[in-house]
């Protein structure tokens, strides 16, 4: 579907930015990608690896919108991934969080809507479901802001959805780097915050696939969620230092036990398929279809039971040490 299209991308130059760049590049064959984020450095390093000649550079910040909006003249597809991320950093700095990531989907929504974009994928975070942190809350507003530009598109043809997913393995600032730094510099344990913490585990490809896998599913007001393993945290440090003890630290400032990325006050809007879940609009989308229980590709899915959590304490797929470790080694960490 990519074919002779122009996608946009925005926080390209992250480690999700980069891995889509290669996909789209290597597995399709669109007519221009385009990064979109405000560090030129990054963008530097990153011309200097991808020299394709359909790659284009727009520096700028999501909180920019008519720089948004120059940017997607003529776009297709928008891949909305900058955000503020980092948990203690938003708790201390809650301004900046929200007009990184609440303002700046409302620009991206606006400039998507000026320029007719097909369709627009927003990558969410589980700590947008019941969030308890600023960071999730943002999201949590960011992915209903999203939804809702469906009903504010009107006569645009432009669709809007959401991608939600957990841990990414291996991504800069996630604990695998960090653990593996530690062990590194020689460190006598490794510190966990709590000894029962658990996260979702999915690899950057498969956040990557999951994206383009919405792109072809989507109807519009969607939020997907990719069905993954679970990991618990000691189980993860047990695996990459088995002789290593481990000392208990406490949990981080906005920091959540368990990860949730379907919560049970939405069951009643949950569609289970076969490797995914669907939450639907809480709204009605007015003049079009409404029916989400088969995707615009027909892969049909089935309402959740009432009460169901996606959780990762309670998950029914945990990895052991081994599995771990040959999960990691897919991931390339």
């Amino acid at each position: 579907m990519f074919e002779d299209k122009s996608i946009l991308i925005t926080g390209g130059t992250g480690s999700f930015g980069q891995l889509m760049v290669s996909t789209l590049l290597e597995q399709h064959s669109p007519r221009r990608v385009i990064v979109y984020s405000r560090d030129e450095l990054k963008q530097f390093e990153m011309q200097q690896r991808f020299t394709d000649s359909r790659m284009r550079f727009f520096l700028g910040d999501v909180r920019d919108r008519e720089r948004l909006q120059q940017a997607m003249q003529g776009v297709d597809y928008v891949i909305h991934a900058a955000a503020l991320k980092q948990v203690p950093a938003a708790e201390y700095n809650p301004t900046e969080c929200i007009k990184t990531n609440v303002h700046g989907a409302e620009n991206v929504i606006q400039a998507a809507l000026q320029n007719d974009v097909r369709r627009v994928v927003a990558l969410s975070t589980d700590k947008a479901a019941n969030p308890i942190n600023l960071y999730g809350a943002t999201k949590l507003a960011s992915d209903k802001l999203f939804v809702a530009a469906n009903n504010m598109a009107g006569g645009h043809p432009t669709r809007f959805s959401v991608v939600r997913y957990g841990n990414v393995v291996g991504s800069r600032g996630s604990v695998v780097p960090f653990f593996r730094r530690l062990i590194a510099e020689g460190a006598d344990h490794l510190p966990i915050t709590h000894e029962d913490m658990t996260r979702f585990w999915i690899t950057l490809q498969e956040g990557v696939d999951l994206v383009i896998d919405a792109f072809r599913r989507m109807h519009g007001g969607e939020i997907y969620v990719p069905k993954l393993p679970s990991v618990r945290i000691t189980d993860l440090a047990r695996a990459l230092a088995p002789d290593l003890p481990q000392r208990i630290v406490g949990i981080r400032p906005g920091e959540k036990l368990h990860e949730i990325m379907c919560p049970a006050d939405d069951s009643h809007l949950t569609l289970e398929f076969d490797d995914h879940f669907v939450i639907r609009p809480t709204i009605t989308f007015t003049g079009r279809n409404n029916d989400f229980e088969t995707n615009a590709v027909g892969e049909t899915g089935r309402p959740v039971e009432i009460g169901f959590e996606y959780n990762s304490g309670s998950n029914d797929h945990f990895l052991d040490e081994d599995e771990i470790l040959a999960f990691n080694e897919r991931a390339g960490v």
